[in-house]
């Protein structure tokens, strides 16, 4: 789906890794809706997998003509499918929240599905703007973004205490992981033990610090998120999105209703993702380079993007793209796993080994975001070089 004006050369490489593990609510995942039997195609004309560079014109999704992809036949259609996962989503989460309902599960599964429909109708109005009434698209974005925002909290903070107490239950083990360093065989058994030592001290302390500190903001965003779903605010975006299941406002005039209305902004989407990936920091840039975090999570952001505009306008999800997704996922859990950790350990007046364990497991959840970076790269099935107009 690239324009002549506007070429990039795109070089497979190695294949996507295979998926393993995915949590429930990543983009790649569970958040994926099921790719057609004989995998779709990309935006750029083929099929992104090894072998099959992208194409440079643009192209319809399979079995549909061209001049199928306007804002009434595609757009509408999807923004209206979405909305009604949204309310069915809110009806179960009402009904497993009961006082009676012992589901927790459930509920929880409710607000997953709650954030999915959500994340996908925001990012829908946000590439496909112009073919909508735009103070409207603006308008309810904004709302969604809001809510999701406050749905996610409960759920990450919740992430990273499990993150955390089983890395600690891993680092004061038997022995150390192998990735915390290299040693002199002469010295390595000796600074081992002292530091199997030191962290069977204060692994148990840290452990109990975080639990403290993550469960109380954990508690925190549920009631938070109680709260939201009560609002007056929350009840006027549910009202917008049954709007939205019956009725999808366009742009005025002819605007949205040609192919290119779909085509260019999908495309556009792309191509920010390329660019993102293109200017991520090489592979033998300096390590716990906390400063590089942001670029990875503008790519995760633009990945999702583009994921969305794929399902619009090819109507399936980029098979592709689900292991680079799962990378920058996981990628994201560590970096804000490290950041607990390294909050917990300012706390004023811990012990010394305390302080040493939430230390070592700072270093260990960046050792975890260098590795989702690894397997970004390796799971990415192109090496994309961007040339100018």
């Amino acid at each position: 789906m690239r324009r002549p004006d506007q070429q990039t050369t795109t070089r497979p490489t190695t294949g996507p890794a295979p998926e393993t593990g995915a949590a429930a609510d990543t983009p790649a995942a569970a958040d994926t809706p099921a790719a057609a039997a004989t995998g779709a195609e990309s935006l750029s004309g083929g099929t992104p997998g090894p072998g099959h560079p992208a194409g440079t014109g643009p192209a319809a999704a399979p079995g549909r003509p061209a001049g199928d992809l306007t804002t009434e036949a595609v757009l509408a259609p999807y923004l209206r499918a979405q909305a009604a996962d949204f309310l069915r989503s809110l009806r179960l989460h009402h009904e497993h929240s009961a006082p009676a309902d012992s589901g927790g599960h459930d509920a929880a599964a409710a607000t997953r599905a709650l954030r999915r429909a959500a994340r996908r109708i925001s990012g829908s109005l946000h590439t496909f703007r112009a073919a909508l009434d735009p103070l409207w698209a603006d308008q309810l974005r904004t709302e969604l973004t809001w809510l999701t925002g406050v749905l996610a909290r409960e759920h990450a903070y919740a992430n990273h205490l499990t993150r955390l107490v089983e890395a600690l239950h891993q680092l004061s083990g038997p022995a150390l992981p192998a990735a915390r360093g290299a040693r002199a065989a002469g010295e390595g058994a000796a600074s081992d033990a002292q530091g199997r030592a030191a962290l069977g001290v204060g692994a148990a302390r840290a452990g109990a610090l975080l639990e403290r500190r993550l469960t109380l903001a954990r508690t925190r965003s549920h009631s938070a998120a109680l709260q939201a779903l009560g609002s007056s605010r929350f009840h006027a975006v549910a009202d917008a999105v049954a709007l939205l299941a019956s009725d999808v406002p366009l742009a005025p005039g002819p605007a949205g209703r040609g192919s290119e209305e779909l085509l260019e902004p999908a495309e556009r989407a792309e191509q920010r993702l390329l660019a993102a990936v293109a200017a991520l920091p090489p592979e033998d840039s300096e390590p716990y380079n906390e400063a590089q975090d942001a670029a990875w999570h503008q790519a995760r952001l633009l990945l999702r993007l583009h994921r969305y505009a794929h399902e619009v306008v090819l109507g399936a999800a980029d098979p592709a793209l689900a292991a680079p997704g799962h990378a920058l996922d996981l990628h994201r859990d560590a970096v804000e796993a490290a950041g607990a950790a390294a909050a917990a350990a300012r706390t004023p007046r811990i012990a010394p080994a305390t302080a040493y364990a939430l230390g070592v497991l700072h270093a260990d959840q960046r050792h975890e975001v260098e590795a989702a970076r690894a397997v970004f790269r390796e799971s990415w099935p192109y090496a994309t070089v961007l040339t100018a107009p």
